[in-house]
């Protein structure tokens, strides 16, 4: 969508969450089971606030699940809490007329928290369709033989070529659907909004589906799910430099080493750590050290690096990453680093709640050219892998 769209369309999402579960035979209701370290709920609330064509979430949860929601959105803010119904429809209906309290929308996308791995892409499609139809929904073929049965036999094999599987999010008009819904028979049973916007004589336009959309019901979706979930390695890469100076301690790997001179800087200056510390949030996207930790920040004078380095892991963590290795060079004349490496790797490790064989710190010299050669300063690389999930 060009700027010009953006600023003309609100676009809400409606997150449905207010299940509790009984289905999925968790000791939990199945959207705040772990998956990957996140519970479900999580993944779609974060697709939906990281969109940048979302103007606001709202998120629809049993009475009493407050503090459960709260605990697994942890840090996450531009969401706003709506207490469902006993069923579905119920729900949908509360958080519309949460919106329309609130002031409306221009648009609604109504999403069901059992359909965790919800892509940029879909939420793209949809709001592009929005902008020439009053609703849109994803869905995928059926790719199976398809048969109508009566008593367990066999009656005649269905065309699948018109059948097709539907998922959410489901995109609509707002002010149509909210009319949609209070058109509805209090009676009867619906499927999803897309059959309460049809009933009320709108038309329902696809598009294309995702497969890692699917939907999770009962405790083996989860387990297939460890097995089957594809994996995203990332690598990010670190680099530093601080000079050598008199007066000044050295601090190396999380290592105070005993040299005549030490490294300069508004922290402890741990020119290896903070070239980790860059190689961890880098593999994250998530900036670099001086983002997080301004050298203009007084809180930071004399700071331990151990800190920087143990709030990149956790950013990490935060967003389904695992570590997998790390791979560090510290560049230097002097001192000598091969002594102090194991217990570098040690550190490091802990740091990162690692392995040791999972840390890796070599030492090399410019052979007396440059700063580094002039026994001016040290400078360190860093390399992390790690696994999104």
């Amino acid at each position: 969508m060009n700027d010009s769209d953006k600023m003309k369309t609100s676009n809400h999402a409606l997150l449905v969450a207010a299940g509790s579960g009984s289905r999925s035979g968790l000791s939990v209701p199945k959207q705040f089971a772990l998956l990957h370290g996140k519970a479900m709920v999580r993944h779609s609330a974060e697709s939906f606030l990281d969109h940048p064509d979302i103007s606001h979430l709202w998120i629809v949860i049993a009475s009493g699940q407050e503090q459960s929601m709260e605990h697994a959105l942890d840090k996450l803010s531009g969401f706003t809490l709506v207490t469902g119904g006993a069923t579905r429809f119920d729900s949908v209906r509360n958080g519309l007329d949460a919106i329309a309290s609130a002031g409306g929308a221009d648009n609604i996308l109504i999403h069901d928290a059992a359909r965790p791995f919800l892509s940029a892409a879909v939420i793209d499609r949809l709001l592009i369709k929005l902008l020439t139809e009053q609703s849109a929904i994803p869905v995928l073929p059926t790719i199976d033989t398809t048969i109508k049965s009566t008593r367990g036999y066999v009656q005649e094999a269905v065309d699948r070529k018109q059948l097709w599987r539907v998922q959410t999010p489901q995109a609509f008009h707002f002010e149509k659907l909210l009319a949609a819904h209070k058109q509805w028979p209090a009676d009867k049973k619906a499927t999803d909004d897309a059959q309460i916007f049809n009933a009320a004589g709108h038309k329902v336009a696809t598009i294309n589906g995702d497969e890692n959309l699917n939907k999770y019901t009962n405790a083996a979706d989860f387990a297939k799910h460890s097995e089957q979930i594809m994996t995203e390695t990332r690598t990010g890469m670190g680099y530093d430099v601080h000079q050598l100076v008199a007066n000044e301690e050295l601090w190396i790997g999380g290592l105070k080493i005993e040299y005549d001179k030490g490294l300069a800087g508004h922290s402890d200056a741990d020119v290896l750590l903070h070239a980790l510390t860059d190689a961890l949030l880098g593999a994250v996207g998530a900036g670099d050290i001086g983002d997080h930790f301004p050298p203009s920040d007084p809180q930071w004078r004399g700071a331990s690096s151990d800190k920087f380095v143990e709030f990149a892991a956790s950013v990490i963590k935060e967003k389904g990453g695992r570590i997998n290795n790390v791979d560090m060079t510290v560049i230097c004349e002097a001192p000598k680093i091969k002594p102090h490496r194991e217990l570098m790797r040690m550190n490091i490790a802990n740091l990162l709640n690692i392995n040791p064989d999972q840390v890796n710190v070599k030492a090399t010299t410019t052979e007396k050219l440059g700063f580094t050669g002039r026994k001016e300063g040290i400078a360190a690389q860093a390399v992390a892998t790690i696994t999104m999930e």
